[in-house]
């Protein structure tokens, strides 16, 4: 179908009528859905209505109805698939409750009357239709064997969150300092939600071979901090587990610099080309240290897990009220002291999340109330506060023979970022 869709293309741009183009994008989607059908509406007294030939007229009927200079025609078209459909239910419903069939039908017709006026995204989903019939089998078992209740619920959540939520907030700023956007906070959290999940499906598909390393590299996504707790914990609970915590721990923060530059990506592409430097030397840091104690974590023996939920809508709340929280405290500093100010209630801000802190900083460049320059510092010194506070946290929760081992590591991230911030300058000027 890939081949038709060029050929399709180069007819409309080499002047082939644009009727003939129409006429014939509908009768391939026709085809194309009416053999997948036919492939699987069996043989004998009890097999389903509706063929390659059925599909391939009704498609063909649709573009027909589109091309005539007939108002009430293309309506009449429909309403016959429809009523087709329904006989076709009628007389199948006994064998085969499931309406499939009889939609793919409508749709298909629907697709002809599209076809005619835009052959392209006609046959393209024409193509997209048939794939769905086609992996029947596969979607019915990974949703009915793969997937449980919890995964099912977090998934709508998701959907709802990016789908309809988000489109229904204003682009424009609520608060009289001019510096929350309250669709650009929900995008973060969607952000964390989406992220979060696919590193539940990373943990689903590799297993616990490498689980606490994989985990801990997910979990950053969200609290690279969390994690270093979580991890300190694991490790103080079973010494043979502190290997692979501590590449858990590490990998974690692995996550902290890709996270940012995505959420800088969004918030302002300014401040993410000055932070791009800095965090992808600090990427490289925490990658190399990462990959040793994953390497070390190979070879300790490895524990069953549970995988938990993919998200925590909870957690996905809470980042957004502190990006909320952030940005209003900076821009409040900003109004009261001026740019010293903000820069100071964004810098604090990393001891809890460097993403809420980047995120405040590149809207506080965004709406003016800092420079790109000065976003960047704030970014750069939440950015060491936060891995000050990782150490701390894994003393506290893993003790000396964990925090120890992670120091290393952030005491690289930190420095490369300094260096890459200083040799980004260097080359600008």
């Amino acid at each position: 179908m890939r081949k038709a869709t060029t050929l399709l293309v180069w007819a409309v741009m080499n002047g082939v009528a644009p009727d003939i183009v129409g006429l014939a994008a509908a009768l391939g989607v026709g085809l194309l859905i009416g053999l997948e059908r036919e492939r699987s509406k069996g043989t004998g007294p009890h097999r389903k209505p509706g063929g390659i030939r059925t599909f391939a007229l009704f498609a063909l009927a649709g573009a027909i109805a589109a091309a005539a200079d007939n108002p009430w025609l293309t309506p009449a078209v429909v309403l016959a698939a429809g009523a087709f459909a329904a006989v076709a239910y009628h007389h199948s419903a006994a064998e085969d409750p499931g309406l499939t069939t009889e939609i793919a039908l409508v749709v298909t017709t629907l697709l002809g009357i599209l076809a005619y006026s835009n052959p392209v995204i006609g046959a393209g989903l024409g193509v997209v239709v048939a794939i769905m019939l086609a992996a029947r089998t596969r979607l019915h078992q990974f949703v009915l064997d793969q997937l449980n209740a919890q995964e099912v619920h977090d998934g709508l959540i998701l959907a709802a969150a990016a789908m309809v939520i988000l489109p229904l907030l204003p682009e424009r700023t609520i608060d009289p300092f001019g510096a929350l956007s309250p669709r650009v906070i929900w995008m973060l959290a969607v952000l964390v939600m989406s992220i979060n999940a696919v590193g539940y499906v990373a943990l689903r598909a590799f297993g616990a071979t490498v689980g606490l390393p994989l985990s801990g590299f997910a979990g950053g996504f969200v609290s690279s901090t969390a994690t270093h707790g979580a991890m300190g914990s694991r490790a103080l609970a079973d010494p043979a587990l502190l290997k692979p915590a501590i590449a858990g721990a590490a990998l974690s923060s692995l996550a902290t610099p890709i996270f940012m530059m995505i959420v800088l990506a969004v918030a302002n592409r300014e401040v993410m080309t000055a932070m791009l430097m800095p965090m992808a030397l600090s990427g490289l840091g925490a990658l190399a240290y990462g990959a040793l104690f994953t390497w070390r974590a190979a070879q300790s023996p490895q524990r069953a897990m549970e995988l938990g939920r993919p998200f925590s809508p909870r957690d996905a709340l809470i980042f957004t009220a502190t990006v909320s929280s952030v940005i209003f405290v900076a821009a409040l500093l900003e109004h009261l002291f001026g740019t010293t100010g903000a820069v100071v209630g964004v810098s604090l801000a990393g001891l809890a999340d460097t993403q809420a802190a980047g995120a405040s900083a590149a809207s506080l460049a965004a709406s003016g109330n800092l420079s790109v320059q000065q976003a960047s510092i704030a970014v750069l010194i939440a950015f060491s506060l936060n891995a000050a506070m990782k150490v701390v946290v894994s003393w506290m929760t893993g003790r000396a023979a964990f925090a120890l081992r992670v120091l290393p590591g952030q005491v690289l991230m930190v420095g490369l970022a300094w260096a890459g911030w200083v040799l980004a300058a260097w080359l600008r000027s």
